[in-house]
């Protein structure tokens, strides 16, 4: 607890800034003097640690629904109980509320995200005096590659990346690379247009699922324009097919979100969909410890002109990366690009990279067998 709050004073708080959410689990304020701050949490033992593991949730999402929830240990709890103290970074649009979405969100794209894990990466240094690595998910993997290249030789130890996009090859992934490049212009003009945020849409899926099943959603199935999906059988569809929803970013993925089927029958009410790896009872947890949900507008706009190689808009150094990364891609999530990975090789960096089968985007932080299949590759060698 001396190390939660010595970390919580370093961040700017005092003691009614930390809040305990579970054993050896605390969550701390950390204040802004325009009222947007973020919040931390942490887990582990900060005397016995050896190391300290931040993590950076996707786009969307927060500490607790991307790396507290699991079916047995989620990945946080998983890497605390290897040693490692936790130190996870909530960005600042979770908290949004309608009435607070104003221009200050302009700001809070990959570069105004690193701010706030620079901030808190130094506050814990200060106290632990403990070397660092990143944990990223999808947005957050980006944050913490994009963190990396701007760290020199005082940055992390690793980098663990979990489903995320580089650039796109120019000639063996032109399509892909040219639907790139009309997103970034797309986020671009809505920035212009005074778009702030962007809502994915997921927590109303779930709403809408929880309260009435059965009920026909509005979107047509593909077999029968005149018969809708049910609420249940739309959210299955959407996890397990998001690229073949409409959504300006949907078709990065190679298939969904998790990894399932989705069998059609005579009529909505007899059609068959499963999950393969993540219970939908774990998709519902993470969903329900939302906050806004929101992604800024500013954010979505860098990662597009990353996987477009815009760097008139936003460019990671690649060979600037001077630590040892483990990236492992999903194979139905962001797939086999491996053209950052190998970027980084070039520059010298000591790189793992690899896909992991059968498995969605979701899938990496909220499997069943994520420990087995994601984790037991993150942690370093003995």
């Amino acid at each position: 607890m001396d190390t939660v709050r010595s970390l919580a004073a370093a961040l700017g708080g005092g003691d009614d800034a930390v809040r305990e959410v579970g054993p050896g689990h605390h969550r701390l304020a950390v204040p802004d003097q325009h009222g947007d701050g973020f919040t931390v949490d942490v887990l582990g033992d900060g005397r016995t640690a050896h190391r300290v593991l931040h993590l950076l949730p996707g786009g969307g999402l927060n500490v607790d629904a991307d790396y507290c929830t699991a079916q047995g240990r989620g990945l946080a709890r998983y890497f605390a109980d290897h040693g490692y103290l936790v130190i996870g970074t909530t960005p600042r649009e979770d908290a949004l509320v309608p009435e607070r979405i104003g221009p200050r969100c302009a700001d809070w794209g990959l570069d105004g995200h690193r701010a706030d894990l620079e901030r808190v990466v130094a506050a814990a240094e200060s106290v632990t005096g403990l070397p660092h690595e990143l944990l990223g998910h999808s947005a957050g993997a980006a944050l913490a590659l994009a963190t990396a290249a701007r760290s020199g030789g005082a940055g992390p130890r690793r980098v663990l990346v979990l489903d995320t996009t580089g650039p796109y090859h120019p000639q063996r992934e032109p399509e892909s690379l040219a639907r790139a490049e009309a997103l970034t212009d797309l986020f671009r003009q809505q920035l212009d247009a005074g778009v702030r945020t962007v809502d994915p849409g997921l927590k109303g899926l779930f709403a809408r699922a929880a309260t009435a099943p059965d009920a026909p959603s509005g979107v047509p199935r593909p077999v029968d324009g005149a018969a809708p999906f049910s609420n249940l059988g739309l959210l299955h569809y959407a996890l397990t097919h998001t690229r073949d929803l409409p959504g300006p970013a949907n078709w990065i993925h190679h298939r969904g979100h998790s990894a399932g089927g989705y069998r059609f029958g005579a009529t909505p009410a007899e059609d068959h969909f499963t999950l393969t790896h993540t219970p939908l009872a774990v998709w519902q947890q993470a969903v329900a410890r939302l906050g806004s949900g929101l992604q800024p507008t500013a954010l979505l706009r860098d990662l597009a002109a990353i996987w477009a190689g815009r760097t008139e808009t936003y460019a990671i150094d690649w060979a600037a990366i001077r630590a040892e990364v483990v990236w492992l891609n999903a194979e139905f999530g962001r797939g086999d690009h491996d053209l950052g990975a190998r970027l980084i090789a070039r520059g010298g960096a000591n790189v793992d990279y690899r896909v992991v089968p059968d498995y969605g985007h979701g899938d990496v932080v909220w499997s069943a067998t994520a420990e087995r299949d994601v984790g037991s590759l993150l942690l370093p060698p003995r």
